[in-house]
């Protein structure tokens, strides 16, 4: 198994209101606003800028995680706690984090006291059973700040030499959404060589629930800025996918490559229409830990039982 990280300093996120709905000014970041040139005003000419001096390459960090978590009466989501006991670094929860209805009572019997333990490090997005609660309010109350804006969800922040992308599944994801602007307005502001999303539905998926179109566009948005990689839940399996485009066509160059990890502890799914570019796909339970590099990531999937997965790659 890679060597354990230590637990990363996130920078703290800041919000303020704009018309697309909030923009996350992450990572100690500012608001860029329109500037005036002096040629206009009467001062002197402006200075020509020096070319920026490149990134700084910044330590490795560990980001591991599932979604799919706790299903106290016939899942396992004390197996992956425990699993998380041994990796350091920052977690992601993917989604339907507390069965069966995302209530308060689900977060403090079942949550709370399996994947609760790592709270402090953990980074959510909400699923499908969040909502099956009003406005999945308990949610928003469990995980405060953490989850971003409560009623929105969507969020970003930096790890190392990665920009990392929260996003929420279940609400308005279309090309003229407040969170499609947002995430626009994200993209342009982190230029990262880098980027990851997550979210809880799958673009793609070779399981029960199948492929599901509700964030498409986003996929889309992501691409254009040259994004790498997508985690996503719901569908209670392991599925690798080869880098691809928002049309399921592979794309070695330019393409993300979809991780589904609804593998927290509820009960595993079978597998009923392989899709295009599915590379590897194990139905058990289990957590994904990604080591995010300057200029690329490993990935180790580390099931409770049975065969795992890894490998490597670089970014775009």
């Amino acid at each position: 198994m890679p060597s354990i990280a230590t637990r990363p300093v996130i920078k703290a996120l800041r919000w303020t209101a704009a018309a697309a709905g909030a923009v996350c000014l992450a990572c100690g970041g500012s608001p860029q606003g329109l500037t005036t040139p002096s040629s206009l005003t009467g001062g002197a000419p402006a200075a020509i800028p020096s070319t920026p001096a490149a990134a700084p390459v910044l330590p490795t960090e560990i980001f591991a995680g599932a979604g799919d978590i706790a299903n106290c009466a016939t899942g396992h989501p004390e197996a992956t706690a425990k699993l998380l006991d041994s990796i350091g670094g920052t977690v992601f929860a993917l989604g339907d984090n507390a069965y069966p209805s995302g209530s308060a009572e689900d977060y403090r019997t079942c949550y709370d006291t399996t994947w609760g333990r790592h709270k402090s490090r953990t980074r959510p997005v909400a699923g499908n059973h969040e909502y099956d609660s009003a406005a999945a309010a308990p949610y928003y109350e469990y995980f405060g700040g953490a989850a971003g804006p409560a009623g929105l969800g969507f969020y970003s922040y930096d790890l190392g030499n990665w920009h990392i992308v929260a996003l929420n599944s279940n609400i308005a994801a279309g090309g003229s959404s407040p969170q499609a602007q947002w995430l626009r307005d994200d993209l342009r502001g982190h230029p990262a060589q880098c980027t990851l999303a997550y979210w809880h539905f799958p673009l793609f998926s070779s399981s029960t629930h199948g492929n599901i179109a509700t964030m498409g566009e986003v996929w889309r948005i992501l691409s254009d800025n040259g994004a790498d990689v997508v985690l996503a839940g719901h569908d209670h399996v392991y599925e690798r996918f080869a880098p691809q485009d928002a049309a399921g066509a592979a794309d070695p160059a330019r393409g993300i490559r979809e991780f589904v990890v609804g593998t927290g502890g509820a009960p595993p799914y079978p597998f009923v229409n392989v899709k295009a570019n599915s590379e590897v796909r194990l139905s058990t339970n289990g957590v994904l830990r990604l080591a995010l590099k300057a200029g690329g990531y490993d990935w180790t999937f580390i099931p409770t039982a049975g065969a795992g997965d890894s490998g490597s790659a670089a970014c775009h």
